[in-house]
């Protein structure tokens, strides 16, 4: 396996300094130290969270995360490739109907259903969220096929297999996703890497580096 080392921009390592001065410290107190916009620094503090950098309490603040490191380089987790960590999706056609979808999801314990056609390429996501929205007071929803109320995910949205967890990242970050499908070449589902799986495999890199 071959490892890279991944560098936080230099905004970045100030937020993560003026985390570990300061917390706790809201968004906005850290924006105005910086001289910009909370919007600038969105997507720098979801990255950051979301490497365990930092960590975040609604209505608080920030806090430096249980990986939180002086340095300047990320932790080497972020050199594994999908194949690692991938999981397998609940797989559902695009046929199935709104009801039995539900009821797949409580069965299976899922958020999130992956949709795909006769020839089992990928079409799209249905999530819990998406059903609870459709069904609240919709007697009709049920019988709908799931095919038309799943979300249709650009083809950026998607990974190989041999593709490094660090796109995940940034995938999902970019487009506010819990999860993206892993596909082969001829895009068919062979499987699913989500918010869970990738900290699961942070913790687990974490606990080894202080064996």
């Amino acid at each position: 396996m071959e490892w890279i080392d991944i560098e936080l921009t230099a905004r970045q390592l100030d937020i993560v300094k003026l985390v570990k001065t300061h917390a706790p410290i809201t968004g906005d107190q850290i924006a105005e130290m910086l001289g910009l916009s909370r919007a600038t620094i969105r997507s720098d503090l979801s990255l950051l969270v979301m490497l365990h950098l930092l960590s975040a309490k609604p209505k608080v603040g920030y806090f430096p995360g249980e990986l939180h490191k002086a340095e300047a380089s990320t932790p080497n987790w972020m050199g594994i490739s999908v194949n690692q960590v991938q999981g397998m999706p609940v797989i559902v056609t695009g046929s199935l109907s709104v009801h039995e979808a539900v009821v797949t999801l409580f069965l299976e314990n899922a958020e999130t259903l992956t949709v795909i056609d006769d020839q089992k390429r990928f079409l799209g996501i249905v999530t819990a969220k998406d059903m609870l929205k459709l069904t609240l007071g919709n007697s009709q929803a049920g019988s709908m096929p799931v095919g038309m109320v799943m979300s249709r995910l650009p083809d950026m949205a998607a990974v190989g297999p041999e593709d490094l967890v660090e796109t995940v990242v940034r995938i999902m970050l970019a487009h506010g996703l819990d999860g993206v499908p892993v596909l082969s070449p001829e895009r068919e589902v062979v499987g699913w890497v989500g918010k869970t799986t990738i900290l699961r495999r942070l913790m687990e890199t974490a606990d080894e580096s202080h064996e």
